[in-house]
């Protein structure tokens, strides 16, 4: 939609990586202040094997992982609330939130802002 219908790229950018970012920080600060009693609430509850998943990303790879873990569908939603429950801490979390919720943004973005240019 983005270069249809010939919008600013940055504005839009800036935005989707705010969104991420903040969504991110939220579910972070839900783990970290309900602890693994946030598993008991619903959607979590319906599936109980996402935050486990969460939890081997986050024990494997750490930083790396929450960072990561942006990239890859369901785990997208379950990593940042694992962070919080391990009580990453929080300049770490923020390091690794702020990174890929920038570079996720910009990666799902550009092909509909800028592809079209290539093709037209």
């Amino acid at each position: 939609m983005i270069g249809a219908a010939d919008l600013a790229f940055w504005p839009i950018w800036a935005a989707a990586a705010g969104g991420a970012i903040l969504g991110d920080w939220l579910s972070y600060w839900l783990g970290y202040r309900y602890q693994h009693a946030i598993a008991d609430i619903w959607p979590l509850s319906r599936h109980p094997n996402l935050l486990a998943r969460g939890e081997r990303l986050f024990h494997r790879w750490g930083i790396a992982g929450v960072f990561l873990g942006r990239f890859f569908g369901p785990l997208r939603a379950a990593v940042p609330l694992v962070a919080g429950i391990m009580h990453m801490p929080p300049l770490w979390f923020q390091l690794a939130n702020v990174g890929s919720g920038v570079i996720w943004a910009a990666g799902i973005l550009a092909p509909g802002a800028f592809g079209l240019r290539w093709f037209g």
